[in-house]
């Protein structure tokens, strides 16, 4: 029986509240500017930010290739959690944290991948796209402090 696969975790401090935090994630036009890797645009098609809510969006790297995703949200928790099933290939959990701290808010990243074999393969790209994330949502909170 194969062990469950070690999530790729990343955290990030982030001078706001995590309401505010939450609002980043929780509105779809503001999780579009932010969502993705450095360079990449989105171009959303559904996005129903409630449990069992459909996302479906595709992503444009600055390659000038698209990347189709669909996800569904399987946990929301406001303002404190968002579990995000990605359910096209590669299959992962994604899972989201808000925790108050001094600073703000800690962001808690948390990415399982469904195969370990294929998480491995693509580490080298998924552990700076992690980090690169939390950077764009440290940026559109900065753009929009107070949550829009």
């Amino acid at each position: 029986m194969e062990s469950q696969p070690t999530p790729f975790r990343t955290s990030r401090e982030i001078p706001a509240s995590p309401e505010q935090v939450f609002a980043a994630i929780s509105d779809p036009q503001r999780l579009a500017r932010w969502w993705g890797p450095a360079g990449f645009t989105n171009t959303f098609g559904t996005c129903e930010f409630a449990p069992g809510g459909r996302w479906s969006f595709v992503m444009h790297g600055p390659d000038g290739k698209s990347y189709p995703n669909e996800n569904v949200f399987a946990e929301i928790d406001p303002p404190t959690k968002v579990v995000v099933r990605h359910a096209s290939e590669p299959r992962f959990l994604l899972t989201v944290t808000l925790a108050s701290s001094a600073g703000g808010t800690t962001v808690s990243w948390a990415q399982a991948f469904d195969d370990a074999e294929t998480a491995r393969r693509i580490e080298h790209i998924v552990v700076p796209a992690n980090d690169q994330n939390l950077d764009r949502l440290s940026a559109e909170e900065m753009r929009e402090p107070g949550g829009g």
